[in-house]
């Protein structure tokens, strides 16, 4: 019998994770099949009950039933726990098992992809929220020199910073403040602000030297920062589609034991960043 996975969301039309693991299944010879769950907003727990009862094997989570997949589990990974949040779930003698690949994902491709080592780099990060959260310790894992949160409101990008104070040099700092700091290497776009085609309140100056400017939403082209960094003279230009890949694989080594390529499957979903 065909083993059944999905993808689960609201909304979830435009996900691309389908075609992503059938690319994986049809390359690692796995017979499954990849289908998406579109959720009701207060509905999320039905849904993954129904899965599960009808016989399938695991999901991959997306927005906005991160936090919700980690705290219906009977157990976390421990990225899920640390992130306080999942991505993807499985299901071991009808227990609900999740873990967070997203932050792996991205320092995966950061390295592997565009083959920019973290080690020694200042690092700065645009917005605290859910996908900042998912990303710092694996960043941080990767020895940065300094890791700089930077957020609308200080305190929230402070309090971020303190939660994972444990894991490396973690600074924190408002969009205002910005405008003093300066020599990062890397610049991280976290916020949601590409989703809706605008801009988070980061001066051009912050560019200054960086060689990568990294959009963490993928599909979207040349996002308004990625015009900016290319405007501020920074030579390399990437957006999500890597993070989301390599997680995906990160997931379907997780649920297979087969770890998949992923270069393929990201030159054929990426979009020109123009």
């Amino acid at each position: 019998m065909t083993d059944r996975y999905a993808v689960i969301g609201n909304p979830i039309a435009h996900s691309k994770s389908p075609l992503i693991h059938t690319r994986f299944a049809h390359s690692t010879g796995q017979d499954l099949e990849y289908g998406m769950v579109e959720a009701s907003l207060d509905g999320f727990t039905q849904a993954v009950r129904a899965f599960l009862d009808s016989g399938g094997l695991g999901l991959n989570i997306t927005t906005p039933f991160k936090l919700q997949a980690f705290e219906m589990a009977n157990e976390q990974g421990a990225r899920a726990r640390i992130a306080g949040a999942a991505n993807a779930m499985k299901f071991v003698g009808g227990r609900i098992v999740v873990d967070n690949f997203d932050g792996i994902g991205l320092a995966n491709d950061i390295e592997h992809n565009l083959g920019v080592a973290l080690k020694g780099l200042r690092v700065l990060m645009l917005g605290a929220g859910g996908a900042a959260r998912g990303a710092l310790v694996e960043l941080l894992a990767r020895d940065p020199a300094e890791l700089l949160i930077a957020n609308r409101t200080r305190a929230t990008a402070q309090d971020l910073a303190d939660s994972f104070a444990a894991h490396g040099p973690l600074r924190a700092c408002s969009y205002a403040e910005l405008s003093g700091e300066a020599g990062f290497d890397i610049v991280l776009n976290g916020t949601s602000a590409s989703m809706t085609g605008a801009l988070p309140p980061v001066p051009a100056g912050a560019f200054a030297g960086a060689t990568l400017a990294y959009e963490m939403v993928y599909g979207r082209g040349l996002t308004p920062f990625l015009r900016l960094a290319q405007n501020a003279g920074v030579p390399h230009l990437a957006d999500g589609v890597g993070m989301l890949v390599e997680q995906a694989a990160e997931a379907f080594f997780w649920w297979r034991g087969v770890r998949p390529d992923t270069r393929g499957v990201i030159d054929e979903i990426s979009v020109p960043l123009v």
